[in-house]
């Protein structure tokens, strides 16, 4: 499933595993964010509404983009100014596109399962 979502005055088209680098979000590398401001939302062909999508994502690392070099110039008037800039940014890795609430109880259960199945186990022998 994909969605395009806005987020910086940017959009983007994402979706799950993709790694994407946004203008500046606040959090640490490792803390999970929600994109919520989701513009459409598909399967292939089909699109889905996007209004019940949500897309999670993980903050990778907070970074500094490439330089860009400003430089000035006034023809025979001896002026010259240089200045460089470096954007903040933020690289997120897409961990799920779609209802992420029926998503994360999976998890969750299987967690569950796993270890419900080996105390049972051990206690049988």
């Amino acid at each position: 499933m994909f969605a395009v979502v806005r987020t910086g005055g940017k959009q983007y088209r994402v979706a799950a595993g993709d790694k994407i680098a946004v203008e500046k979000l606040a959090g640490e590398a490792g803390d999970t964010i929600t994109l919520g401001d989701v513009l459409l939302a598909g399967e292939g062909e089909t699109l889905a509404d996007a209004g019940s999508v949500t897309v999670s994502a993980e903050i990778i690392a907070q970074a500094k983009s490439e330089k860009v070099i400003v430089f000035k110039k006034r023809r025979r008037h001896n002026y010259r100014r240089k200045n460089g800039h470096r954007q903040q940014m933020t690289l997120l890795r897409i961990t799920a596109v779609g209802a992420a609430a029926a998503e994360k109880p999976k998890k969750a259960a299987a967690k569950k399962t796993k270890t419900e199945d080996a105390p049972a186990a051990a206690s049988a022998e």
